[in-house]
């Protein structure tokens, strides 16, 4: 969420803002919202300290009938304040819903475009794969070497669905217990937060109310989450941090849930789009700074990067355009991996950050020097994902006798296991 005052004072910036999102909302339209909710609140105010004054009035004043008179008048003000509060209510309903609408400005860095495919290219590496064969997919490979049950999975779950067995459950533990390793090293806490979350935590991380239908919902309201993102965003709400403690960063890890709805026709088979994963998830509070800000979006990117260039899985990294960015989101990266038999990159994760639009739906803040309240800022990255890396990393890894070869990094986490046959 945007600050009211920004969003007065810079109308024609956020409208903008808004257009390169291709996100419908007009400003001016919540302008005069504003306009109403303040005039009405300065009415509420003025007849509060009229019916206070007056209080004070009958108080001292020793004429009964004089008293009498003005309690009837002050009767006829509440009256009258009882039914513009209504009328405040009713208009304050309607602004935190058009603030929830609002989109948070992008980088100028942002390219423009629609979807994901005007993301622009800003990096790769490694060499992709030269096979003196013809390779498989992930699904054969899994299938032959009893890695994953496909059919079951889906006879089980149904659309989607997966078993992962044997070697595919090892090869997936050795991953998530490197990562852990891995990412310490950079100074993460480890956290495995609850996944069954409440409403407010979906609305202040910004996945609702757009997102809902790609949610999961319990019987008793709340959903599931499908990043730790949203539980670990949540853990600060309504405090008030210290300063010197800054930089908080958060290791998450979670099994995730996600709907993929409106995607029915996408990746139908394998193990791409799934309905139920695990991630391991960066998060990072810091002080109000866009320099900052920047610094850690960067870091936490790179961190993601490092990772996979240590599995030597070939991969490029793109900037988001405008369409493709989330409500909150000022600027995002997708690094996305070779997939080798569909001859194309495929997207692992993703690095954005906020400034204060999560933060200040969370009331997460600070004091700083001067004793002034601030919003902290907030980013996230994905540190890595699965199922989904073992698409790339074992048709990437694959060989002629259909085996697979683990990468080095891995293969403590792997007993000492060099080849999956």
């Amino acid at each position: 969420m945007l600050d009211i005052k920004f969003i007065r004072e810079n109308k024609d910036v956020v409208q903008s803002g808004a257009k390169k999102k291709h996100i419908d909302v007009d400003i001016d339209a919540l302008i005069g919202l504003d306009d109403e909710r303040l005039k009405i609140l300065k009415e509420v105010e003025e007849l509060r300290s009229e019916v206070n004054r007056v209080s004070n009035d009958i108080a001292r004043d020793q004429d009964p009938a004089l008293k009498i008179q003005l309690i009837e008048e002050m009767r006829a003000v509440k009256e009258e304040i009882k039914g513009k509060e209504e009328k405040l209510k009713a208009i304050m309903d309607d602004w935190r819903k058009f603030m929830l609408q609002v989109p948070n400005v992008p980088d100028i860095s942002v390219p423009e475009g629609n979807s994901d495919a005007d993301n622009q290219e800003v990096k790769v590496w490694g060499d992709k794969p030269a096979f003196n064969f013809e390779p498989k997919d992930h699904i054969e490979i899994m299938t032959a070497l009893k890695m994953a049950d496909f059919e079951r999975g889906t006879k089980v779950h149904g659309f989607r669905g997966y078993f992962l067995i044997n070697d595919g459950v090892l090869l997936s533990f050795a991953i998530w217990n490197y990562a852990m390793d891995f990412f310490r090293t950079k100074d993460f806490s480890p956290v495995i937060p609850p996944v069954i979350v409440r409403k407010d935590s979906f609305v202040g991380t910004g996945y609702l109310p757009q997102g809902e239908e790609d949610l999961y919902k319990t019987q008793g309201g709340e959903y599931l989450a499908g990043t730790s993102e949203v539980p670990i965003m949540a853990i600060h709400a309504g405090e008030i941090l210290d300063k010197n403690s800054f930089p908080f960063k958060y290791l998450g890890f979670s099994p995730c849930f996600r709907r993929e709805a409106g995607s029915h026709g996408k990746d139908v088979k394998g193990l791409i789009r799934v309905n139920e994963f695990y991630k391991v998830e960066q998060v990072v509070l810091c002080e109000a700074s866009h320099e900052i800000s920047v610094k850690f979006h960067e870091e936490i990117n790179r961190n993601m990067e490092e990772f996979i260039e240590s599995l030597k899985i070939p991969y490029h990294t793109v900037i988001n355009c405008g369409g493709d960015l989330g409500l909150g989101q000022v600027k995002k990266y997708d690094v996305e991996l070779w997939v080798p038999k569909e001859n194309k990159y495929r997207e692992i994760g993703s690095a954005s950050y906020f400034h204060d639009f999560q933060t200040r739906r969370f009331g997460i803040r600070y004091k700083d020097e001067e004793g002034k309240i601030n919003y902290a800022h907030s980013m996230n990255a994905t540190a890595i994902a699965t199922p989904r890396i073992l698409v790339s990393l074992i048709e990437n890894c694959q060989q002629a006798d259909g085996s697979v070869k683990i990468p080095e990094v891995l293969r403590p986490y792997m007993g000492g296991k060099e080849v999956i046959k």
